[in-house]
């Protein structure tokens, strides 16, 4: 065969391949953000799941985690995984309300009131919550790969012990992008102010706000009880989070390295929460130990807390869908003699 310029002979194809791989075999450099402090559990999870995907896809999607907020809080990562900008985030859905109103359907008040409950249902891949989330995340982009623990949520502020409903009359509380705890916290008389995560801390220490409504895990880990002097174990909301792919980056991998990602994440999903209740009481301790009163609410008074939260799963139907709070009833066992 005669060899023009065009040509291309077959010996230097094939070393061509040798040295420049198949775009399969190149490493994809990625990150992965979430809002957690260094050293909780959440960050544990994320980074054996880095280290997971990294290992098990030998090295061809290798990911570097930033915690503690370094690449924005819970709805700037949202939007960065909608554009395709980031690859993977531990997200806080019940934060992202200004993506979609759907995704703090799971902040309903008092859904379930013990870890039986909420095992039976935030955690049933075929129940409302986990299809409404995982749908409208998707809409939004994202591909949901597990979904994780974040805790019951509590109460804390600087001004006075709260043992009633009463207490929370004028108090100024942060709550996050939530329709489900701003309705809470307005029809108990408190005023409901949202900021983002990142700017708690410096807004409680500087009095811009009284309090604020997180468990025990995030208020010990991100230190939020060192600007507080009181904690309530309301426990009107258990929130959960998502372990989060861009939909744009996803599509792009191969379905081994897909099956390599889902299995990590269920494993590292698994291992959070067990982690998470495991230390649930060492962070109360830790809490204590800094100072801060802790109260737990009588049996009256935490029926009156949960008489005022489930009234209002009816006026949220406007946000939720009618369908999806009747199903929700259902699932939780609440009927209307509990509205």
């Amino acid at each position: 065969m005669k060899i023009t310029k065009y040509t291309v002979p077959a010996a230097t194809i094939i070393t061509s391949l040798i040295i420049h791989p198949v775009a399969a075999q190149e490493v994809k450099q990625v990150r992965l953000g979430h809002v957690f402090a260094s050293g909780s559990p959440v960050d544990v999870a994320s980074q054996e799941f880095a280290q997971c995907v990294t290992e098990d896809s030998k090295g061809q999607v290798s990911v570097t985690v930033f915690p503690d907020s370094q690449l924005g809080g819970d709805e700037s990562l949202g939007r960065s995984l909608s554009r395709g900008s980031l690859e993977f985030a531990f997200l806080n859905p019940g934060s992202l309300t200004g993506l979609d109103p759907l995704l703090d359907i799971h902040y309903l008040p008092y859904i379930a009131s013990s870890f039986e409950e909420v095992d039976e249902i935030f955690y049933n891949p075929d129940g409302i919550l986990q299809t409404t989330l995982r749908e409208t995340l998707e809409d939004r982009g994202m591909e949901t790969l597990s979904f994780f623990e974040l805790e019951f949520r509590a109460l804390t502020n600087s001004r006075h012990a709260v043992e009633s409903i009463d207490d929370l009359d004028g108090l100024q509380l942060r709550v996050p992008g939530s329709e489900s705890i701003r309705s809470l916290f307005d029809a108990a008389g408190a005023q409901a102010v949202t900021l983002p995560f990142p700017e708690l801390f410096v807004a409680l220490q500087q009095g811009t706000v009284d309090g604020q409504d997180n468990g025990a895990s995030i208020t010990y880990n991100s230190r939020l009880f060192e600007a507080q002097n009181y904690m309530t174990l309301t426990n009107h909301v258990y929130a959960m989070g998502t372990i989060t792919a861009s939909q744009r980056f996803w599509d792009e991998l191969s379905e081994e390295n897909k099956k390599i990602i889902n299995v990590c994440a269920e494993d590292a999903a698994a291992e959070q929460i067990e982690n998470n209740r495991e230390k649930n009481s060492e962070y109360l301790q830790g809490i204590a130990d800094g100072g801060i009163e802790i109260h737990r609410l009588s049996d009256v008074e935490m029926e009156r807390f949960v008489e005022l939260g489930r009234s209002l799963w009816t006026e949220l139907e406007d946000t939720y869908g009618t369908e999806r709070i009747q199903a929700l009833r259902k699932e939780a066992g609440v009927t209307d003699a509990d509205k």
